[in-house]
C-alpha cells in the first residue's frame, strides 16, 4: 500500500498511507480530484493573475496582490521553512505533488474549466504558502485603520469608539470548551462554528488522515496540507477561533523619484532607495494592466505612490502633529522634488520570512494538550485563540501566532515613516487562560486576547454561550447543536428601548410598536416580528447614515478598491447601530425621532390583510463564488449578526447574508465517534456530484454529519 481513498456516505474523504509523505502526497490527490476549480482560483489570487481568465471583475484584487507583494512573500516564506525545517518543507512538497498528480482528472471533472476557457496550471512548493497568505491578509482587518484615519479627520477622536464594533469584512467564530466535570461522559468536549464568507465550494474540507504514525480527523483549507485549525487525533482534540489581535501596520512615507529610481526618507531623516519593479496583469477581454511595486524599508506600497494620490491628499494629513503645515499638509523638503504620500503594510511573514507551516506536522503527531501547546508556540498568523483537550483531562486555553511589540500608535491608526518610534521591537508573548465553571467561551469578544487588540467582537456571543452553557450541570456532545443554533438578538435592547419612548405614532406604527415589544428577539427564519424588527433596524441605520453629521463620511477616499468595504458609511453604521443608539450624546442626532420615523417607514410598506412576511424571506445564504451560478436557489436562514447562530448581513444594505458558520463541529474527547460536524454545502467542489450541496439541509436545521473513521464502515474508492 502506498495511498488509499475510502468515502463515507456523504462523500468525505478518508485517506491512509504508508507514511506521512505519502499521505500528503494522497490529501493533495484528492483536494484536487474534488476541488480543482477551487484550488486553482487560489492559486491565481494568490499569485495576482486571476483577471487572466475572471476578468476586470479581479483586476482589483490582483493590483493588491502585487502590491502587496504576497507571492514573493511566500516564496521567501517556503524558503526559510525549507533551511528551519527540511521534514515540513518536505511534506509541503508531496502535498504539492499529489495537487500536481489529480489537477487535470479534477479540471476534467469541473466545468467552470471549460465555461472559462482556463486550463489547470502547475503548483509550486511555495504556492500553499501563497494561499494561505491571500486567504489571511485582509483577516485582522488593517483597513480599519484608514476609516480611524477618516472618522478622526471629520469627526474627532472620541467618535472612533462610536464605531468600534466587529467591522463588516472581519470574519469570527464561536467556540467552546467544556471539562469532563461539566459532561455526562467525565471527558471534555470541544464544540464551535467558525465564521466566515461563505464560500462555494466551501473554505473547509471535512477529512481523515491515517498513517501509522497518527489517525486524525478535522477540517482542512483546500490548498494547505493538514488540518491547521480543528481536529481531533483521538486523544486530544482542538479548535481556534480569531483572536481580533492587531498584528499589520500601516505607514506612511513620503516618496520621490530620482533619476536612478524611488527614495523614501526614513526615520533618521535618510532618503534611501526603494525596491522598485513593474508587472503586468493580463485581464481577460481587456488589455493588460502594469502595475508598479515598491517597497521601502517598512514593507510594500499598497496605497499611492511616488505622485501621491492627488484627490485624497488631504486625508492622509490627520498625524502629522510637529510635521503639520499651516494648511494641514506635510512642510515641504528643501528639495527640488518634494515628496509626496504614500502607505505602506508591514506584515510579519513579510518580515520573518515566517508563516507558522512548522506547527502543522506537530499537529497531526499530537496526543496531549501539551503537543498541541508546543506546536502552537510555532504559529505565526492569522493570530487565534485555542482551545484544546485530551482524553487524560489536558485543557489548553490560549492564543498563538506573532504579534509585534510596538508603539500605541502603530496599533489604531496611520504612523509616519520618517520619524522615529514607529520600528517593531520583538514579539509579545502570548496570553493564556482558563475555565469558569469548568467551561470557557470565545466568540472574538474583549476576553484573553486584549492586550493584543484595538476593537473586538460585542459580547453577546459569548455571553449567550455561557449562559447557555449553565443552563445545565452536564453536557453531551449530542446536546451542542442546540447551542450552534440559538437565535436570541441581544443588541436590540438599544432599538426597542428606544421604541418604548416613542408614543406619538399612526394606528398602523403603532401595531408595529406592539409587535415588536412583544416579540421574544430570536431571528427566526420563520418569525414574522424578526422580519418586522430588521427592517426597522435597516431603515433606522439607513436614516443614520444619512444624517448630515455624518456627510463627510459617506464618499470613501480614493482608496484601491478593495479596501473599500471598510471605508463605506452605511455598513459602518450597520454594525456599529447598538452603539450608536447607546451613546451619550450624537452630535445632536435625535434618536429617538430617527426610531420613530423608521417604525413609521416600515408600517407604510407593510401589507395590510395578508401574511407579513418572515425573517427568512429575505434573509438568504448568498455563497461567494468565482463564477455565478444561475441555478442556485437562495435558501431562507435563521440567525442574525450577533446570534451565536452568526448569519452576518449588512443591516441597512441587504438581508442576505454572505457571512455565517463555515462549518460546525463537535469533537468528544470520550469517543472521537460520537463527534459530528458539517459544512454548508457539500464535500465536492463538483457541479452535478450528489455530495455537492447535500450537507445544506442539515446545515440549514442544525443537524450534523456523523463522525466515522473506522475503514472497515467505508467504501473504497482507489489506491493511488
Amino acid at each position: 500500500m502506498t495511498g488509499e481513498i475510502f468515502r463515507d456516505a456523504w462523500g468525505i474523504p478518508h485517506l491512509r498511507a504508508d507514511d506521512a509523505m505519502a499521505l500528503a502526497r494522497v490529501q493533495g490527490r484528492v483536494t484536487a480530484l474534488d476541488r480543482a476549480w477551487q484550488l486553482e482560483v487560489e492559486r491565481h489570487r494568490s499569485q495576482g493573475t486571476s483577471a487572466s481568465f475572471l476578468g476586470a471583475e479581479a483586476l482589483p484584487w490582483d493590483r493588491f496582490v502585487r502590491r502587496a507583494r504576497l507571492d514573493d512573500t511566500a516564496r521567501r516564506c517556503f524558503a526559510e521553512l525549507e533551511r528551519r525545517d527540511p521534514e515540513s518543507a518536505g511534506w509541503v512538497r508531496a502535498y504539492v505533488d499529489g495537487v500536481n498528480e489529480g489537477l487535470a482528472e479534477g479540471a476534467r471533472r469541473t466545468p467552470e474549466f471549460a465555461r472559462t476557457g482556463l486550463a489547470p496550471g502547475r503548483w509550486e512548493p511555495w504556492t500553499p504558502l501563497g494561499v494561505w497568505l491571500g486567504i489571511h491578509i485582509l483577516f485582522a482587518g488593517f483597513p480599519a485603520k484608514l476609516w480611524r484615519e477618516q472618522v478622526v479627520r471629520h469627526l474627532g477622536a472620541d467618535a472612533v469608539q462610536l464605531f468600534a464594533t466587529d467591522g463588516p469584512a472581519t470574519s469570527g467564530s464561536n467556540g467552546w470548551l467544556v471539562s469532563g466535570e461539566r459532561t455526562v461522559t467525565g471527558h471534555p468536549i470541544i464544540a464551535g462554528d467558525p465564521h466566515r464568507f461563505i464560500e462555494e465550494p466551501g473554505v473547509y474540507q471535512q477529512i481523515h488522515l491515517s498513517c501509522p504514525e497518527f489517525d486524525v480527523i478535522g477540517l482542512a483549507v483546500p490548498g494547505i496540507p493538514g488540518i491547521a485549525h480543528f481536529g481531533h487525533t483521538g486523544t486530544v482534540a482542538w479548535a481556534i477561533t480569531n483572536a481580533m489581535a492587531d498584528y499589520q501596520d500601516l505607514y506612511r512615507e513620503r516618496l520621490r523619484r530620482t533619476g536612478a529610481g524611488v527614495e523614501a526618507l526614513d526615520p533618521d531623516g535618510v532618503w534611501r532607495r526603494a525596491a522598485r519593479h513593474t508587472e503586468v496583469v493580463e485581464v481577460a477581454g481587456e488589455e493588460p494592466v502594469e502595475v508598479e511595486v515598491i517597497e521601502t524599508g517598512r514593507g510594500p506600497v499598497v496605497i499611492g505612490g511616488p505622485e501621491g494620490l492627488p484627490d485624497v491628499q488631504e486625508g492622509f494629513s490627520v498625524g502629522f502633529e510637529e510635521s503639520e503645515g499651516s494648511e494641514g499638509l506635510p512642510r515641504p523638503l528643501d528639495d527640488d522634488a518634494p515628496p509626496r504620500l504614500a502607505v505602506t503594510l508591514r506584515y510579519p511573514p513579510r518580515v520573518t520570512s515566517d508563516l507558522g507551516f512548522s506547527a502543522l506536522l506537530p499537529l497531526l503527531r499530537a496526543r496531549r494538550v501539551a503537543d498541541v501547546d508546543r506546536a502552537v508556540d510555532l504559529w505565526a498568523e492569522p493570530v487565534n485563540v485555542v482551545q484544546a483537550a485530551d482524553t487524560e483531562g489536558g485543557l489548553l486555553h490560549r492564543v498563538a501566532g506573532k504579534v509585534p511589540v510596538r508603539s500605541a500608535a502603530n496599533r489604531v491608526r496611520l504612523v509616519a515613516a520618517w520619524e522615529p518610534g514607529h520600528d517593531w521591537q520583538g514579539w509579545h508573548e502570548t496570553p493564556r487562560g482558563g475555565l469558569v465553571d469548568g467551561v470557557a467561551a470565545m466568540a472574538n469578544q474583549r476576553g484573553i486576547a486584549a492586550p493584543l487588540g484595538i476593537e473586538f467582537a460585542p459580547p453577546h456571543r459569548a455571553d449567550r454561550i455561557t449562559a447557555l452553557l449553565g443552563e445545565k450541570e452536564r453536557w453531551s456532545a449530542a446536546d451542542m447543536p442546540a447551542i450552534h443554533m440559538d437565535t436570541q438578538l441581544a443588541s436590540a435592547a438599544p432599538l426597542l428601548d428606544l421604541l418604548r419612548s416613542v408614543d406619538t405614532l399612526s394606528t398602523e406604527a403603532a401595531r408595529v410598536r406592539e409587535t415588536l415589544l412583544g416579540w421574544d428577539r430570536r431571528m427566526d427564519a420563520d418569525s414574522e416580528a424578526a422580519a418586522v424588527y430588521a427592517a426597522v433596524r435597516g431603515a433606522v441605520v439607513r436614516r443614520l447614515a444619512a444624517h448630515p453629521a455624518f456627510a463627510a463620511l459617506s464618499v470613501p477616499p480614493a482608496y484601491p478598491e478593495v479596501l473599500l468595504p471598510w471605508l463605506a458609511l452605511l455598513p459602518r453604521v450597520g454594525f456599529a447601530c447598538e452603539h450608536l443608539l447607546r451613546a451619550e450624546e450624537l452630535f445632536g442626532i435625535d434618536r429617538a425621532e430617527t426610531v420613530r420615523a423608521a417604525v413609521e417607514e416600515v408600517a407604510a410598506e407593510l401589507p395590510t390583510g395578508a401574511r407579513r412576511g418572515t425573517w427568512g424571506d429575505t434573509h438568504r445564504l448568498a455563497p461567494w463564488r468565482a463564477l455565478a451560478d444561475p441555478s442556485y436557489d437562495a435558501p431562507g436562514l435563521s440567525g442574525d449578526h450577533d446570534c451565536v447562530l452568526c448569519t452576518s448581513a449588512v443591516p441597512g444594505l441587504t438581508d442576505l447574508s454572505a457571512r455565517g458558520p463555515a462549518a460546525r463541529y463537535v469533537w468528544d474527547l470520550a469517543d472521537r465517534e460520537a463527534g459530528r460536524w458539517v459544512v454548508p454545502l457539500g464535500a465536492s467542489g463538483i457541479p452535478g456530484s450528489p455530495h455537492h450541496r447535500d450537507q445544506l439541509p442539515l446545515w440549514l436545521g442544525g443537524d450534523l454529519v456523523p463522525v466515522v473513521t473506522d475503514f472497515t464502515k467505508l467504501q473504497k474508492e482507489s489506491d493511488v
